[in-house]
């Protein structure tokens, strides 16, 4: 279980205080997503939970250990991130950029070996790409793309995995597509998923969890159903909106 404990968070050089007490749990085999608007902390709040920036106060803590005690290498086999976009400096083959999730357990010297192999053709098949293999990563879709970083994620055979608003940029098929299959390997291979999302419906449909930040606050956390409303919508992003039933989900639909 990935616990966040109060996390406050000020940059140094503007002392502008980004987060302030944020909280939550995320559960074992379970999506939870942050939502809120541009500019809320969300992506700070990421780099906080894995490490890369310290909160001026809270803890981050997996199954009881703090994150802030752990080094580098022991934090990314705990942690994947799937970032928003990726750029690779060079055309490596999408097999060899799963492979690259195999880079906390390689030592500095020396190369992957079978084991490492034999988990970046799983991570594959499992991300349901094992036909892009041999395919230079730089020729293919931004849907494939997103689904061969989570494929990389799954090769580094973390407990957590980290997804920063992975449907940028996608189009409405591989929006779904890629949602489902992070669902489904949530559930498979139990590990505790936290995503930012900027689609409340989107994040109602794929989450178990949403917890909602704005102005670096929390505002709500809970179940989709819970947390969602109208009332929550009109405050956080100022919009009017209308939940109503659709074949029984709820949607939140604008009022224009």
């Amino acid at each position: 279980m990935l616990s966040v404990k109060n996390i406050y968070f000020k940059h140094k050089t503007t002392g502008r205080e980004v987060l302030k007490g944020v909280s939550f749990d995320a559960l074992d085999g379970s999506i939870t997503t942050i939502l809120g608007p541009n500019g809320s902390g969300k992506t700070t709040l990421f780099k906080c939970i894995i490490g890369l920036w310290k909160p001026h106060k809270g803890e981050v803590m997996v199954d009881g250990v703090s994150v802030d005690k752990l080094s580098f290498r022991k934090r990314a086999r705990i942690f994947s991130v799937v970032p928003q976009e990726h750029e690779p400096p060079f055309p490596y083959s999408v097999f060899d950029v799963v492979l690259m999730g195999r880079a906390s357990y390689v030592g500095v010297f020396s190369s992957p070996g079978k084991r490492d192999y034999e988990m970046a053709e799983e991570a594959l098949k499992i991300a349901g790409i094992e036909h892009l293999r041999d395919v230079p990563y730089t020729k293919i879709s931004g849907g494939e793309r997103q689904l061969t970083l989570i494929a990389r994620a799954l090769c580094q055979n973390a407990p957590v995995m980290l997804l920063d608003e992975p449907t940028s940029h996608l189009d409405f098929r591989n929006q779904i597509t890629l949602l489902k299959k992070i669902k489904e390997i949530a559930g498979q291979r139990k590990l505790t998923v936290v995503m930012t999302l900027h689609d409340p419906n989107l994040a109602g449909i794929f989450s178990d969890k949403v917890v909602v930040i704005n102005s670096g606050t929390k505002v709500a956390e809970g179940s989709p159903e819970e947390v969602l409303t109208e009332d929550l919508i009109k405050r956080v992003y100022d919009v009017e909106v209308r939940k109503t039933q659709i074949n029984g989900r709820s949607i939140i639909c604008p009022v224009l």
